[in-house]
This record gives C-alpha cells, sequence and structure tokens, in this order.
C-alpha cells in the first residue's frame, strides 16, 4: 500500500511505526509546524516529524490544508489511503477526496463516546470504567465516519492521562495494521456508528485545571490523573500557583480548600466532600517534588486555606 501519513502528537508515533514494520510504504508525512516548547521556547519538532525524519520519510509541514494547492499537491503523491492520527488540523472534503481508498484515523474512545480533540482526558474526568480505540472511515463530520475495529481498554484506578494515552497508542496501531491489511484484501468492512450515545470531547483549557475545592474529592481527584503530565491541575498558595501531579481520596471533613494535614505522606485538602491528599507538587519555577521533598523546605499551616482565584 502507498499511504500518506498524517499526525503530529506522540500517541502517532507507535502507529507510524507499526505501518512501516508491516512493510507498507509512506510516501510522505504530514505533520503540524514546529511550534516553541519548553521554557526557552525554541521552536521543536513534533514526535511524528521526528520520527519520520528517522525513518529517512519526507516531512510536510503546511500550517493549514484549505489552500487551493493543498489537494493537488497530496495528489501527486498518488496515495492509496490516507492515515490520520492524532494529526491536529482539520481535513477538507477536498483532501479526504485524494486518497484511491479513502481516509482512515486512529481515534482514541470506544465512538461514539468521546468525539473530538480531547477524548482520553474526558474518559478520565467523567469516571469512565473503560474506553478504547476505533479505527475509523474519515468523512465530513467530527469524528462521525463507520467504524472498522473498536478495542476495549479498562482504565485503571491509577491512570493519568498520559499512561493511558500510551496504551492505547499501542493498542491502536496494532488495530490499525489490521484494519489495512484487511482493506488491502478487500475484506475489511466498516459499520456506521450508532446514533445514540454520542458526546463531544472538547479540548482542554488550561483553565479547567484549576481545582475547585467545593467540589467532591473523588472528582478532583479524576482531575489530577486526567491533567497529567499535562497541563496539571493546580491551586493557588500563598498567591502563587501550586501544580499537583499526584493525589490520593481521604474523609476528612473542613471547609473546602482548608488545609487539614500536612506530613511525609501529603498534604491533605479538604473538598466538598471528603478530602483530598496531595502527595506531589510543583512550585511555581520548581520542578515536580514529593510531598515529603515538598516540605522539607517549606512550612504548610494546619488551618491555611487555598485560594479558588487567580490574582487579578
Amino acid at each position: 500500500m502507498n499511504i500518506v501519513f498524517a499526525g503530529t502528537a506522540p500517541f502517532a508515533v507507535p502507529s507510524l511505526e507499526a505501518l512501516l514494520a508491516a512493510g507498507h510504504r509512506v510516501a510522505a508525512v504530514y505533520t503540524q509546524p514546529d511550534r516553541p516548547a519548553g521554557r526557552g521556547r525554541r521552536l521543536a519538532a513534533s514526535a511524528v516529524k521526528q520520527a519520520a525524519l528517522g525513518a529517512g520519510i519526507e516531512v510536510r509541514q503546511p500550517p493549514t490544508l484549505r489552500t487551493p494547492d493543498a489537494a493537488p499537491e497530496l495528489a501527486a503523491l498518488a496515495p492509496d489511503l490516507l492515515v490520520v492520527v492524532a494529526y491536529g488540523l482539520i481535513l477538507p472534503p477536498a483532501i479526504l477526496a485524494v486518497p484511491r481508498l479513502g481516509a482512515l484515523n486512529v481515534h482514541g474512545s470506544l465512538l461514539p463516546r468521546w468525539r473530538g480533540a480531547a477524548p482520553v482526558e474526558r474518559a478520565l474526568l467523567a469516571g469512565d470504567a473503560e474506553t478504547g480505540v476505533c479505527i475509523m472511515q474519515m468523512d465530513a463530520g467530527l469524528d462521525t465516519g463507520p467504524v472498522f475495529v473498536a478495542r476495549r481498554e479498562p482504565i485503571r484506578p491509577d491512570d493519568t492521562a498520559g499512561s493511558l494515552r500510551e496504551r492505547l497508542a499501542s493498542l491502536g496501531a496494532r488495530a490499525l495494521c489490521e484494519v489495512v491489511a484487511g482493506i488491502e484484501g478487500g475484506a475489511a468492512v466498516a459499520t456506521p456508528q450508532p446514533a445514540e450515545g454520542a458526546c463531544y470531547a472538547a479540548k482542554i483549557d488550561k483553565r479547567e485545571a484549576q481545582l475547585d475545592w467545593a467540589q467532591p474529592a473523588a472528582v478532583l481527584e479524576r482531575a489530577v490523573r486526567a491533567f497529567a503530565p499535562a497541563p496539571l491541575a493546580w491551586t493557588l498558595w500563598r498567591g502563587q500557583r501550586l501544580r499537583v501531579g499526584g493525589a490520593r481520596v481521604l474523609e476528612g471533613n473542613g471547609a473546602p480548600g482548608q488545609v487539614l494535614a500536612a506530613g511525609a505522606s501529603g498534604i491533605e485538602i479538604a473538598c466538598g466532600g471528603g478530602s483530598l491528599l496531595l502527595t506531589a507538587l510543583q512550585a511555581e519555577g520548581g520542578r515536580m517534588l514529593t510531598a515529603r521533598e515538598f516540605l522539607a523546605g517549606r512550612r504548610v499551616e494546619p488551618g491555611e486555606v487555598l485560594e479558588q482565584l487567580a490574582p487579578g
């Protein structure tokens, strides 16, 4: 199969590597333009670009695919199939019409649940017991196309968005190769998504990651896991942003946001229901520390209250 691959995030790398390992020719890789990253804000290549260059594949980085020349440039590659994984750009109908056998997408949810940009985070925030991946035939809608294969994956009690996404990426890569082989052999059949159960996984807004201590502890613990490793859940402590990398639900009582206890095992904060033990914390300008490390150089007083709103 002559394939063009479009992807940006690390989630897409196992799918690209699996296609190459299966012997398919990847004529080119489309990925988003290099973006500023890190404290120095230097331009950084996407994970997919790095993988493609390492494999000697041509890389294309258009800022949009809506220009008049985008479809002809793709058509010049004569793709049998376009494979799209965590690309981050909208593909207009003119692009989807180019590949001889259409466009496939590896999506990190059990469609039609969690269509959209952040299915992994939304599943964790909602407290879903399981999620999965779907290999979908792309159409003009947002994750609305028929599904070739769905693979289920349980959500573990300690899963973060990072750990869950890593497993789904591997699961999706294996399923993708099965579907591509089925399409190549003429045996693959896609099934339309059911109308019921559809919901939208909106892109994560960093403001969502602020912990609202009026919420139950169980809800906040899910938020800590959903926003790890990025953007990281946070609160305000003594006027500065304090990021939270790990937490555990307890049964303490107090005014929401009040520090109930502080010790080597963590800092216990009262919530709208129960309490949350913060076990990994990162002060502004610092690195993530265990609670023991964090408290070694700071004094946190029981009774003080964490702030709810950013200054100004």
